[in-house]
């Protein structure tokens, strides 16, 4: 379910919209918006006892921006007015993506980069889109579109590559209708790039398996 949560804010908050929208007054009503991924396991995932690194994201500068985008046509890229996510787009995606790897029980560990896990592998995102697309209609949908890599640490390779799309219509033009397809169209893309990560990294394995150690007399 969307978070919401309704602020005061000055002037100088409000800037993060700057160029891409107008700022009326010295104080504005702000709306933050969390999107909240929930994802129920598979039966189908495979148990792996490796361990996931999972590097922040990478998006574009607009992207890369609490800013919530909308394209109200071809070729057309805007930010709804005093309504912003949470975090960055970047931060939302990796905590959804780490949280449900955690919370699927199916995994040895998984962690962010950076925290001084020894991992097996790395799973690296490119968010290529994360907007409210009304492609030629009346109500927009949420777009969520990320390529997913998975790179074996032991042999520096790219295990797979998958482009992940997923769309969720909104109920109506309303920011926080927009926000809650939100919810909809996360969660599935969520759960695509881990149940895929899970399958992908079990198969290297089993087709690459660890050199044993020579036992020491």
């Amino acid at each position: 379910m969307i978070t919401r949560i309704r602020l005061v804010v000055a002037t100088a908050v409000l800037a993060l919209l700057a160029g891409c929208s107008t700022i009326v007054g010295k104080r504005e009503s702000l709306s933050l918006y969390a999107p909240e991924a929930k994802v129920q396991p598979d039966a189908a995932w495979p148990q792996v006892d490796w361990a996931l690194q999972i590097p922040r994201p990478h998006a574009s500068e607009l992207l890369d921006s609490p800013r919530i985008v909308v394209r109200p046509a071809d070729g057309e890229l805007q930010v709804y007015h005093a309504a912003i996510w949470a975090e960055p787009t970047p931060d939302l995606v990796q905590d959804a993506v780490l949280r449900a790897f955690e919370d699927s029980g199916r995994i040895g560990a998984v962690a962010r980069r950076g925290t001084g896990v020894k991992a097996d592998y790395e799973l690296l995102l490119d968010i290529r889109n994360f907007e409210s697309d009304y492609a030629g209609g009346a109500t927009p949908s949420a777009d969520v579109q990320i390529v997913a890599k998975l790179v074996a640490n032991r042999t520096n390779t790219v295990v797979a590559t998958r482009m992940l799309k997923q769309r969720t219509p909104a109920a109506s033009t309303k920011v926080g209708d927009v926000a809650r397809a939100f919810d909809a169209a996360l969660s599935a893309a969520v759960k695509d790039v881990v149940g895929w990560a899970l399958v992908e990294g079990q198969k290297f394995d089993q087709a690459h398996p660890a050199p044993v150690p020579p036992i020491k007399r």
